[in-house]
């Protein structure tokens, strides 16, 4: 039984995208990767990752176009999204755009490591495993 957990990553800034791949590969995940958000909608509904990590600021379309889009899906609503984002959220819209539509977690991009990052998805993994 493969119990390797898939990954989308949804982020249009290319390096870090690279990075957060490089990371996930040497903890044994598989990865998917889009460069915008309309990609991301794409990948997402069609290859049901275990998990997203999504950024807000993308082209074409915003990370949270993406998970309300994703939310409607019958899967999609029950998927384990990370906002991982260099925008804060003060914004009204947008902190009632979470109570809505539940990441699991909101997390400012400089106030994490990437390491920091994974320890926080494999948390979210196991729990799902003792459920």
């Amino acid at each position: 039984m493969n119990t390797q957990k898939t990954v989308l990553i949804v982020e249009d800034e290319k390096s870090l995208r690279e990075a957060i791949v490089d990371i996930l590969h040497l903890h044994n995940y598989r990865t998917l990767e889009a460069k915008n958000g309309k990609e991301g909608v794409e990948i997402a509904l069609r290859e049901h990752p275990d998990m997203i990590l999504l950024d807000l600021i993308m082209p074409e379309m915003d990370g949270m176009a993406v998970l309300k889009k994703i939310r409607e899906d019958t899967w999609g609503a029950h998927v384990f999204v990370i906002i991982l984002t260099n925008v804060s959220a003060t914004n009204e819209q947008l902190v009632n755009d979470m109570v809505t539509h539940k990441p699991l977690n909101y997390l400012i991009k400089s106030d994490w490591k990437l390491h920091d990052v994974v320890e926080k998805m494999e948390q979210i993994f196991k729990a799902q495993n003792t459920t």
